[in-house]
């Protein structure tokens, strides 16, 4: 795992800690169940797919999983405004998680850019 790596990979998984505290505290204290739980599904897929990179056999399959965790934070960067939008978090809890997912999805593109195929 390279540097890069292992540092997104860092990121992403502080990430998902702070996607499912925001579940659980949309869950419990706004009683919002539907948009919460596509949040926890993007937001702590984004770390999983990275892991998974990280273990991948071929060029091929790391860029791909690696492409799969970028989509997912672009998923979760939707889920975040959603949910600013309709009232269920605060302009600054957008802000900060928005930010924090964007700044990873640009580090996973690089990565993916950077990342050669088989010949």
């Amino acid at each position: 795992m390279s540097t890069t790596n292992s540092l997104v990979y860092a990121k992403a998984y502080q990430f998902a800690i702070r996607i499912v505290n925001a579940y659980k505290h949309l869950t419990e204290e706004k009683k919002e169940f539907v948009l919460s739980k596509q949040l926890l599904k993007s937001g702590t897929s984004i770390g999983a797919n990275i892991a998974e990179a990280n273990g991948a056999i071929s060029k091929a399959e790391f860029k791909a999983k690696m492409s799969i965790a970028y989509k997912e934070t672009l998923e979760t960067k939707y889920w975040i405004s959603l949910l600013k939008d309709t009232g269920y978090i605060s302009e600054k809890a957008f802000e900060s998680l928005y930010l924090d997912a964007d700044e990873i999805g640009k580090m996973l593109f690089t990565i993916i850019q950077n990342t050669q195929p088989n010949h």
